[in-house]
């Protein structure tokens, strides 16, 4: 018939991913790589829910329904999703502070570009 749900899931992740970091190596713009970041964030997110899925699956719920001899092949696994909830979060915290230190950057040298940063002594 068609493509599964999950290979849809997957090719549009994995392209959510590179174009993230297409994003990040082609612009020199902090704002621009901040961007690319959370597009590989978002990406991530995709995959990692697209592995749980099993096309036609059920909630992982033990009833009348879906028995145990069944619940390993019919049930769609919530270990995925509950970790993309969580990485949702670190990942919204890990933009907030990235955009904090493009503020105060603007604040200290008037600029968003990268090549301002190349003066830095090590």
């Amino acid at each position: 018939m068609g493509l599964p749900v999950s290979q849809i899931l997957l090719t549009t992740g994995f392209l959510l991913v590179l174009i993230g970091f297409w994003g990040m190596l082609r612009h020199r713009n902090i704002l621009r790589i901040i961007i690319g970041f959370s597009l590989i964030d978002t990406g991530m997110h995709i995959v990692l829910v697209a592995t749980g899925y099993i096309t036609g699956g059920t909630a992982p719920i033990i009833d009348d329904a879906l028995g145990t001899a069944d619940a390993a092949t019919r049930a769609v696994d919530p270990i995925p999703a509950a970790l993309v909830v969580t990485a949702i979060v670190i990942g919204f915290s890990v933009t907030a502070i990235m955009l904090a230190f493009a503020i105060r950057l603007h604040a200290v040298r008037r600029t968003l570009s990268i090549d301002a940063l190349t003066e830095s002594k090590w």
